[in-house]
């Protein structure tokens, strides 16, 4: 097997409504210990989180328009601009599903370059999710080639609020249709091991998951490097 160092593929994830003080703590301390890529947390939950990763090498993530995507540009721009002042490093947002089901591929382009255009003031991660669930195989082909002609840095499958999560039939989809440039999240069900890594093998650059320690912890008894 050839050794990675598969925390920092990791988001970290408790977007669970009911996830309490001692949940979001307990998420970044074993973050921290582990050293993943990313902790995602509802915005409500930034000022807490950014305290608890404070001199960490853990980036802070948050989401907008979760889990529906149906609130409209301005709104999305609004909570965006908000997260990013709270100090979110990276946003993952929700596109409109609805107007992907309408073909209207403007409206979703115009949302996700309105998040976007905040990068002129502060730099950050892009991620948007499209929750493969609800999509056609050819929606989700052509919501991957619009998405590579913005400034997106990920396009992001999942939610993990839908009816399944990330497929392997939905990255070989995404493979086949975004640029060179736009990077995939799968998210959504991510519990095993193996899975993680078929869909890493499979060009996926990060992982979101609410069981990183687990995941963590199986690829180091199989004889896998920690990072630490």
């Amino acid at each position: 097997m050839r050794v990675i160092d598969i925390a920092s593929f990791l988001d970290s994830t408790n977007l669970k409504p009911e996830a309490s003080e001692n949940d979001i703590k307990a998420l970044c301390m074993e973050a921290v210990k582990y050293k993943v890529g990313a902790v995602c947390v509802h915005p409500y939950r930034l000022a807490l989180a950014k305290r608890l990763l404070d001199r960490s090498e853990v980036k802070l993530c948050t989401v907008i328009g979760f889990p529906l995507g149906a609130e409209g540009m301005e709104s999305k721009a609004f909570s965006a601009a908000k997260a990013l002042e709270d100090g979110a490093d990276e946003i993952d947002m929700v596109i409109n599903i609805g107007a992907v089901k309408d073909e209207d591929y403007d409206t979703v382009i115009r949302e996700i370059d309105a998040v976007a255009a905040l990068k002129k003031k502060k730099d950050f991660v892009l991620k948007v999710i499209v929750e493969t669930a609800l999509l056609t195989g050819l929606e989700l082909a052509m919501t991957a080639i619009y998405i590579s002609q913005t400034d997106a840095d990920y396009i992001k499958t999942s939610t993990g609020f839908s009816t399944r999560g990330v497929t392997l039939e939905d990255i070989e989809i995404i493979n086949g249709h975004k640029s060179e440039e736009l990077k995939i999240k799968a998210s959504g069900g991510i519990k095993d091991l193996d899975f993680a890594l078929e869909l890493l093998s499979a060009g996926v650059s990060r992982l979101g998951t609410s069981n990183a320690g687990k995941l963590v912890e199986e690829y180091t008894k199989r004889g896998g490097a920690r990072g630490d």
